[in-house]
């Protein structure tokens, strides 16, 4: 039975990564500064880890013999990482050299991932990006995954490890975090749709993203450990939407049709009446990524990848969780109870 670690157990990737290993029959170990959240799973070991203590990384590469490791750990929004840079850069950069070098002192042939991501690209130079695309990250989260993404080029280079990246465009799912603007949209959406709240207000609608469900992404990480030789890939859907379409399609599903007027921060959506999005200038960022498009061609030529679950189906997915989570909120507001948990 091979063993797994997974850091950063509790996002949104270490779930779907974690049911994924289990149901192949890996053991896993999975850490977090909040591991306790999780329930525990028959081959599941849990442990509360801050991937920034190096003296806790020694013990746990001491009781445990890994053969996969994947590095899924540290915040995932970029623009908050101004708040904490230094934070970010020893969580997301220093660790990783750490793991790295705990990784080399083993003697063992674990193979590694780390969650490289389309941050690295930031104003990018070229569209579509790939591999190649020079990186030209414009906040402390691109510039600290930077740094971890050239540590492990640097290993593999120099001591031979089985070390790889793979660059992360954005996904999502239904556990993805409230403080992303998908989320975001679609539990304003659902609350909206039963009279919770009336308006949502977001920053650039004109903003576009290259959006994937994260149980494609995680499916990607474990073929990447599976090859011969250990390299870096784009892992993305090759389509690209607005922050508009976002709204557009989560809107059809829960039966509302947009009417958008006005221009640049006056704009509004409306729908059956009701105002349900608002531009707001305090989500405008100064160092804002206009657009990002990934080029998974390298993944689909030489892995056979390629996402099997498109942006309608994303959105439906997240609209439809997002809509039976407000469901409850109303039962519970009214009742004091609800009758069924959040999907997990």
């Amino acid at each position: 039975m091979p063993t797994a670690l997974i850091t950063g157990i509790t996002g949104q990737d270490g779930h779907y990564l974690s049911k994924l290993l289990l149901a192949r029959g890996y053991a896993v170990v999975g850490v977090s500064r909040q591991a306790q959240r999780l329930a525990t799973a028959d081959g599941l070991t849990l442990r509360n880890l801050d991937v920034a203590d190096t003296k806790a990384l020694e013990e746990l590469f001491g009781n445990f013999a890994f053969d996969e490791i994947y590095n899924l750990a540290g915040p995932s929004f970029g623009p908050a990482s101004w708040e904490q840079p230094l934070e970010s850069v020893q969580t997301m950069g220093v660790a990783v050299v750490a793991m790295l070098e705990l990784v080399r002192r083993s003697g063992r042939p674990i193979h590694f991932f780390q969650a490289s991501s389309s941050e690295l690209f930031g104003r990018a130079a070229e569209s579509p990006q790939r591999e190649s695309t020079p990186f030209r990250p414009v906040t402390p989260y691109g510039f600290a995954k930077l740094m971890a993404h050239a540590a492990v080029g640097a290993y593999r280079q120099r001591h031979g490890l089985f070390a790889c990246c793979g660059i992360l465009f954005n996904h999502e799912s239904p556990l993805r975090g409230e403080t992303f603007v998908t989320r975001k949209i679609t539990r304003a959406l659902a609350r909206i749709k039963l009279g919770l709240q009336d308006t949502v207000f977001l920053g650039n609608l004109n903003a576009k993203r290259d959006w994937g469900h994260a149980k494609d992404y995680v499916e990607m990480q474990w073929l990447m450990l599976q090859q011969k030789t250990a390299e870096d890939f784009v892992i993305a859907t090759g389509e690209q939407h607005s922050v508009r379409d976002f709204v557009n399609a989560a809107a059809r599903e829960v039966g509302f049709k947009v009417t958008w007027k006005g221009k640049g921060v006056k704009e509004k959506g409306y729908a059956d009446g009701k105002c349900i999005v608002a531009v707001d200038p305090r989500y405008f960022r100064p160092t804002e990524v206009e657009t990002l498009l990934g080029d998974a061609s390298k993944a689909r030529k030489k892995l056979g990848w390629s996402p099997k679950i498109r942006f309608a189906e994303l959105v439906s997915e997240m609209m439809r969780e997002d809509l039976r989570a407000a469901e409850r909120d109303e039962l519970v507001k009214k009742h004091g109870f609800a009758t069924y948990d959040r999907h997990e």
